[in-house]
């Protein structure tokens, strides 16, 4: 092995030398631009191996690059060797006796031989060698600059020849501009392959991102739009720039929703904390939608935010939802609140078995019905029964008395409001229709409403839709109507005080509730009722009615039908000190003629004589509730409540007594400045 070189100490002896000795720097020069411009592998290889070659007449130079298998070696210039020999060499596997280069990658050093006819590592390969005409073959690794083998760089000569110091150097020097070419290109490979696998991941991220039926923004630290997704923008129908535009919150979102959580949003951004709201967002049909907005920041290794990935959920039908509980809720608050005296239906009379029929028939559609009859004759009752035998008895029963709100107020009342559509409209407001939606509507006293207010309600039983005061906005609703009136409507149509298509559409289903002269024999069955009802309410007990009293009851004419069996009901049970009801008969006066030949009080004096004397007792017994309770009717500790009678009633006859509420209350306070 007299004509093999191993140099261990190579490293060191290469350095030590100046390069630009060895090589024209102008020729470096182009090899290192050659890389800058982004020339191809190849071409700075090859580049690198002709200005090795012009060093030297009669040599030949080739590269071998490592497999990724780091075991075989491929050609990556050898463009002057033998044809022959390099398909023979070509996926050479490394080893330490496996030629110069096998060798020179396996051992990590430079492997010169000097004869390759005589030399041991080329044994094998000395079939091929010989037709190509190569005697010397000097080789070093190309070393990555973390110490790993990218390949090698090979001399060769066509006579045995032995390596001086000013070979070695130029093979050192040119492996070194190898390993950076060779390292460069796969910097620029490995670059370019995880800039595509990003550009693929983010395209398929985008795609997933744009599936998701979500609003999703992605926001800069400071709140800035970065990103829209496309739902985003099919749902408000605008473009990529216009949806990361500055003002795509007020172009969107609703002007009361922007303002209410302008501050909020502001200051939770500063803390980069997540965080939510709920806003109505403007669609492309030009209605707006609740969203649950989620915040949540992305911080980076130093812990701040650097970007803010935001959701929009559609709560929509949540929302409706939650606003259906609410007005149900308070129709059932409302109704609970109430007392009226209807309850049940009470009674067994053909007259009413008639009614109740009636009920039976309509109540499992969702026709219009107009109920009328005499005042108190409880056609509230009648409108509650329908509804509760109805299909939509799971939903709200909303009731309005017409005749109890100012005419100013009703089309408000009814339909709702907008924002400032008028003094004292400080926020929207919905209205009974519009709380009512999916349930039932019940119109007390309709013939009392304006004609304005007529013709928007002929056009709700029309088309089912309507218009909140101050807004141009239709607004559809599922409602059934239900109306009332002790009116004689079609007198009023006559007169040209109720329109006559608004009476026909409500004349749909007509039911007359007879008055309780027409159902004596219900009386003793209301009177028990009655009696049972509010004595339980006033805390006595009555086991025993006078038959007198009922006998009493069934002769009266009872003008003021059950609201006035009510109150006298009520009154006597007030006034009763032991268990048997029974009520002074002065106040039941029969209205016909008494017999002749004896001196009668007429039955009007009377009557009024009797009603003087217990309105007085009356008076007395709600001012000293009243004081007691410092003023206060409703609630657990009110007046009402001492009483036993509901607030509604107790504020009617504190009305009709005139008396002051406000002088207890003055009373009150003047014992607490004592």
């Amino acid at each position: 092995m007299a004509n093999v070189k191993t140099l261990p100490n190579l490293q060191a002896l290469s350095r030590s030398p100046c390069p630009a000795q060895t090589l024209p720097s102008e020729a470096v020069l182009d090899a290192l631009k050659m890389m800058l411009i982004g020339a191809s592998l190849n071409e700075v290889l090859t580049s690198i191996t002709r200005l090795i070659e012009a060093q030297s007449e009669g040599m030949l130079c080739s590269i071998f690059l490592l497999d990724e298998d780091g075991l075989h070696l491929r050609y990556g210039v050898a463009a002057n060797l033998p044809q022959a020999y390099q398909a023979a060499t070509d996926g050479t596997c490394i080893g330490p006796n496996v030629g110069s280069c096998g060798a020179a990658a396996y051992l990590r050093q430079p492997v010169f031989v000097s004869d390759i006819l005589s030399h041991p590592n080329w044994t094998n390969l000395r079939s091929v060698v010989l037709p190509s005409g190569l005697r010397a073959a000097w080789s070093t690794p190309i070393m990555s600059h973390d110490g790993k083998v990218l390949g090698t760089f090979c001399m060769y000569y066509r006579e045995v020849r032995h390596p001086g110091t000013h070979d070695i150097q130029l093979i050192d020097y040119a492996s070194r501009i190898a390993g950076i070419a060779i390292e460069r290109d796969r910097s620029r490979s490995a670059l370019t392959l995880a800039f595509e696998n990003v550009q693929k991941s983010e395209a398929q991220l985008r795609q997933i991102v744009d599936a998701i039926r979500q609003g999703i923004v992605i926001l800069d630290a400071e709140g800035t739009i970065l990103y829209a997704n496309q739902w985003l923008l099919d749902y408000t129908g605008l473009r990529l720039e216009e949806a990361i535009a500055p003002n795509l919150r007020t172009r969107i979102f609703h002007p009361e929703d922007v303002a209410r959580v302008q501050d909020e949003r502001r200051d939770a951004l500063s803390r980069g904390l997540p965080f939510e709201n709920e806003q109505r967002a403007l669609g492309k049909d030009g209605k707006y939608r609740w969203f649950l907005i989620l915040y949540n920041p992305l911080r980076d290794e130093h812990g701040s935010v650097i970007r803010w990935y935001v959701t929009g959920t559609d709560i929509e039908d949540r929302k409706q939802a939650e606003q259906r509980v609410r007005n149900e809720n308070l129709a059932l608050r409302e109704e609970i609140d109430r007392s009226s005296m209807y309850e049940a239906i009470v009674g067994s009379s053909g007259a009413l078995r008639r009614v109740i029929l009636q009920i039976d028939k309509v109540a499992p559609t969702d026709s219009t019905v107009l109920i009328s009859g005499e005042t108190g004759t409880g056609k509230e009752l009648i409108a509650s029964a329908i509804h509760k035998r109805s299909k939509r008895s799971a939903k709200a029963f909303i009731r309005v008395n017409c005749a109890a709100i100012p005419s100013s107020l009703i089309a408000s009342e009814l339909f709702g409001h907008e924002k400032g559509a008028f003094t004292g409209a400080l926020q929207r407001r919905a209205g009974r229709f519009e709380s009512a939606d999916g349930g039932t509507i019940f119109l007390d006293e309709i013939g009392e409403l304006s004609p304005e207010v007529q013709i928007a309600l002929l056009r709700v039983l029309q088309e089912r839709e309507f218009e909140r005061v101050g807004s141009s906005q239709p607004i559809s609703v599922d409602v059934r109507v239900l109306a009332a009136t002790n009116r004689h409507l079609e007198a009023a149509v006559s007169a040209g005080t109720f329109r006559e298509d608004l009476f026909y559409r409500l004349n749909v289903f007509p039911i007359r509730v007879p008055s309780l002269r027409e159902r004596k024999d219900d009386i003793p069955l209301l009177v028990e009722y009655l009696v049972e009802r509010y004595a339980k309410r006033a805390g006595k007990r009555i086991s025993h009615i006078k038959k007198k009293t009922l006998d009493l009851f069934q002769a009266y004419d009872w003008p003021g039908n059950i609201r006035e069996l009510q109150n006298v009901v009520e009154r006597a049970v007030i006034l009763c000190d032991g268990e048997t009801f029974s009520v002074d008969e002065v106040w039941l006066q029969r209205k016909s003629t008494e017999p002749s030949g004896l001196l009668q009080v007429s039955r009007a004096g009377i009557l009024a004589a009797g009603k003087i004397e217990f309105a007085d007792r009356e008076r007395k017994a709600i001012e000293a509730a009243l004081a007691e309770c410092q003023g206060r009717v409703s609630g657990p500790h009110g007046a009402a409540a001492k009483l036993g009678i509901p607030h509604q009633t107790l504020e009617s006859k504190i009305a009709n007594f005139g008396i002051d509420k406000r002088r207890f209350k003055v009373l009150r306070s003047k014992r607490r400045s004592a």
